[in-house]
């Protein structure tokens, strides 16, 4: 299974979330595919043992997923993942050790959220690049728990960027969303991940807002996923966090892939890939006070929305 989730538009510190403008980054796709190759080759050249590289996923290209603003865009970010074969199931944690140290001789830096419990048997890096704002995990997926074997795998996923032919990072016109079917099980699948994450944060919801609902998009290779979006209450400072916390805990215990997204304001955020899906959410407080939330999950997920594989090979 892999997991395209991101933090986009990031500045030095992490995403901007808010009303804010989207982030217009000069790139083009094959600019953004060979950096974020140079990243996992900069981790991977000096291992040893040698592990071949798994390419997973399929188009490297796709929309930019994780924003605050409740609507697509034209913008675009790459995201490549590749799985660590060829050694020996009890090397993936040294593996992911090392590409940790590969990529802070580069100067990379760990997210603000990136603190790595080394005495557990299936540790997790989550780092960036300073200067062009690449983000990347080095991860260690669970093969065999009780023997501690597992398997690693490198992702790095650029900053959203502007394709050929696009001048703005203007909302796509309204008709991008379409409203699903009553009988469409996509549409199903993403109210019931809302309908959870709801439950977990304990804080109800405010009335629809301008551009939240939920409608179909479709990224820029054409593939269709529904998105649904909906906001709680601005809330006390304390109390927002405390609700981005509880969603927190609700992913890891349903066995999401779990992302901690740290902002330049500090305010709290949280994406998750669902193990058996290709869903994404997003949890994130707004410059309102309110928690955000979004799902996106693609018209050929899972059948029912229901827990897949294990999320070992992420």
């Amino acid at each position: 299974m892999t997991l395209m989730v991101t933090a986009c538009g990031a500045q030095e510190d992490g995403p901007k979330t808010g009303g804010n403008a989207p982030k217009q980054v000069v790139m083009n796709e094959q600019q953004a595919i060979d950096r974020a190759e140079e990243i996992i080759g900069q981790a991977v050249d000096g291992m040893s043992p040698r592990p071949t590289l798994e390419r997973m996923g399929g188009a490297p290209v796709g929309a930019c997923i994780a924003r605050d603003d409740h609507g697509p865009d034209d913008r675009v970010q790459v995201t490549l993942i590749y799985k660590l074969t060829g050694v020996p199931g009890a090397q993936a944690q040294n593996l992911v050790r090392q590409a940790r140290d590969a990529w802070l001789k580069q100067g990379y830096a760990y997210n603000t959220s990136g603190e790595v419990d080394w005495s557990s048997a299936f540790p997790t890096v989550y780092m960036r690049t300073k200067t062009d704002d690449f983000w990347m995990d080095a991860v260690t997926g669970v093969l065999d728990r009780a023997k501690g074997e597992g398997v690693a795998s490198l992702k790095v996923t650029s900053p959203c960027f502007l394709p050929p032919g696009k001048s703005s990072a203007a909302p796509a016109d309204p008709a991008a969303f379409e409203s699903p079917a009553a009988d469409d099980p996509a549409g199903r699948r993403a109210l019931g991940h809302s309908s959870r994450i709801y439950d977990a944060l304990g804080v109800g919801a405010a009335p629809t807002q301008p551009g939240e609902g939920i409608g179909r998009v479709r990224d820029a290779s054409g593939a269709e996923a529904v998105h649904h979006t909906w906001s709680t209450p601005p809330l006390p400072e304390q109390e927002r966090a405390r609700a981005v916390a509880r969603a927190q805990a609700y992913f890891v215990g349903a066995g999401w892939r779990v992302r901690v997204m740290p902002t330049a304001e500090g305010a709290p955020g949280v994406v998750a890939g669902h193990p058996g899906e290709h869903t994404v959410a997003q949890v994130v407080v707004s410059d309102t006070g309110a928690v955000r939330v979004a799902v996106t999950t693609p018209l050929d997920g899972g059948p029912d929305g229901s827990d897949g594989p294990d999320s070992a090979a992420v």
